[in-house]
């Protein structure tokens, strides 16, 4: 069952472990801020991303198919959009909006209590994540991190799950996952794990000072 603002976990202050997703939770990547640029019309701009570059399509990325082979398939599909479709990775750096310094400085907090082993779960291409490596300095702070497209693997599925907790040691009742998605919170939480559906820095605060995390 999902939880919601009236819960509360007597069993919390037991977590030894916090799991986070990134995208949309500690980092601002959207591809909209790219393709505002490239698009003067928001109403073409949507249409292009749920019907050419779709979230779909990119997910197979994620699970580690390679930028190239997405790009030309799409291209063969899709020629007329030519132009926009090798943009999404040509120009992909331009959809890093930044931090979501609010998590970040939640993140922060947990980090300096030193009170729980914290690792990273995302759905992030083995291609691209080099690049968030290197800009976000507060990914450093992790005990470890799981990259989808390393793993050839991702979120809902339950194998992708079980390598972080297996590689790291991490039994489920022990640990809470922190994810924008709430298909993969639902997926989480049919494997035990205690979860909180992220919506916005503010909430997060709330839900982890009401179970004592913080």
């Amino acid at each position: 069952m999902l939880r919601t603002d009236a819960d509360t976990s007597t069993g919390t202050n037991a977590k030894t472990t916090i799991i986070f997703d990134l995208g949309a939770v500690l980092i601002d990547w959207n591809p909209h801020h790219l393709y505002r640029k490239l698009f003067d019309d928001e109403t073409e701009m949507l249409h292009f991303l749920e019907n050419v570059c779709t979230p779909d399509w990119n997910e197979e990325q994620d699970a580690g198919r390679s930028l190239e082979e997405a790009t030309e398939y799409l291209v063969k599909k899709h020629p007329e959009h030519e132009q926009n479709i090798r943009a999404y990775y040509g120009r992909w750096e331009e959809m890093l909006g930044g931090p979501i310094e609010g998590t970040v400085e939640v993140f922060r907090q947990i980090k300096e209590q030193g009170r729980h082993r914290l690792y990273a779960l995302t759905n992030w291409s083995e291609e691209t994540f080099p690049i968030a490596l290197e800009r976000y300095d507060f990914l450093g702070w992790f005990d470890g991190i799981v990259v989808s497209g390393t793993e050839k693997d991702r979120k809902p599925f339950d194998s992708f799950y079980h390598t972080l907790l297996n590689r790291y040691s991490v039994h489920p009742s022990e640990a809470l996952f922190i994810d924008d998605n709430l298909r993969n919170v639902r997926a989480a939480e049919r494997l035990g794990l205690e979860s909180i559906h992220f919506t916005s820095p503010q909430d997060l605060q709330a839900r982890l000072e009401k179970m004592g995390v913080l």
